[in-house]
């Protein structure tokens, strides 16, 4: 019988079509892993950095009010693994409720559930599992932060089946991915500020921002199937409608910061602090310059460069709490 060089289909060959290429989980993860690794969306982190970051946020302005405490340690290492496992969680849970429309988009139809690499019995069971980790961690905090992190569950719950009845699941997403602004800050401070607020808000519209960028890649696929989302409702004014979130989020950014750090402190840090809301803007308007919306790898690229957007946020602040 004679050879052929043809590549196996990505479902065939257990690869998830849109996932990093050598990322760790198709090189070194042992095979009865991976369509759980999978699952939760271990194959490209980019998931897990977004839902990070606005806990880093919250905690690093929040001790530009009262300084860094010894604890801060814990609760941006607990942030780190809650953000993997609860993102795991809502990626499972998301697979589940949409395992039949991702049979039908290009993009998504090599998933694990899909593609039949799990069942949804063990794509459940694998959900609780990653759930109970995060709660050990969650129950570490004291108890605003666990009411708080009890409250985030409605949002990870509601958000899949939000693109049957809005054309604003973005906005959805943006609830669920941001409450960590909240949560970290009342991890540190025991209480909530103002300014937390105005995080919570700019993380929202940042993620409206991104994920219509992510969500072009698509655009054809959920036309035909009547999947709702930002991206097709701004249709030919995508650009306006981004150009306007990012302006959005340097001006609720700018006043988180300027309501949170006193001017009894001097001005350095307030001025590190907005440094570093204008460095974000200007990545962002970088990423609005170079985004080549009818090319999905450009999309994919720039939507993963949020990722260094919201870090430079997160770098000046910290400067900013310890100078």
């Amino acid at each position: 019988m004679s050879q052929t060089n043809e590549t196996p289909e990505p479902a065939l060959a257990g690869i998830v079509a849109d996932a990093s290429k050598n990322n760790w989980v198709d090189r070194f993860a042992p095979a009865k892993t991976r369509p759980y690794l999978r699952l939760s969306r271990a194959d490209r982190a980019i998931g897990t950095w977004l839902l990070y970051i606005p806990c880093l946020w919250g905690l690093v302005l929040a001790a530009n009010i009262d300084g860094f405490q010894l604890w801060d340690l814990w609760i941006a290492l607990g942030c780190g693994i809650g953000a993997f496992v609860m993102r795991g969680a809502g990626c499972t849970w998301n697979d589940i409720t949409d395992r039949h429309i991702d049979g039908l988009v290009a993009r998504t139809r090599s998933r694990p559930l899909p593609s039949g690499q799990a069942t949804v019995r063990q794509a459940l069971i694998w959900m609780v599992a990653q759930a109970l980790i995060g709660a050990l961690i969650l129950f570490s905090f004291n108890g605003l932060t666990i009411l708080l992190g009890i409250a985030s569950l409605a949002l990870v719950a509601i958000y899949p089946f939000a693109k049957r009845f809005t054309w604003w699941p973005q906005a959805f997403l943006g609830l669920a991915f941001n409450w960590g602004a909240l949560l970290a800050w009342a991890a540190h401070a025991g209480t909530l500020h103002p300014a937390a607020y105005l995080l919570y808000a700019a993380g929202i519209i940042w993620t409206l921002y991104y994920d219509t960028i992510y969500a072009l890649q698509d655009i054809e696929d959920d036309a035909l199937i009547g999947v709702k989302s930002t991206a097709r409702l701004f249709g030919t004014h995508v650009s306006r409608w981004l150009a306007g979130f990012l302006v959005a989020v340097i001006v609720l950014l700018s006043a988180a910061v300027i309501l949170a750090i006193p001017a009894s402190r001097g001005p350095l840090p307030m001025v590190l602090g907005l440094a570093g809301v204008w460095g974000m803007g200007l990545h962002m308007l970088w990423q609005m310059r170079v985004l080549d919306m009818s090319d999905n790898e450009s999309c994919r690229r720039i939507f993963i460069s949020n990722r260094d957007a919201g870090f430079v946020f997160v770098l000046f602040l910290a400067i900013a709490a310890l100078v």
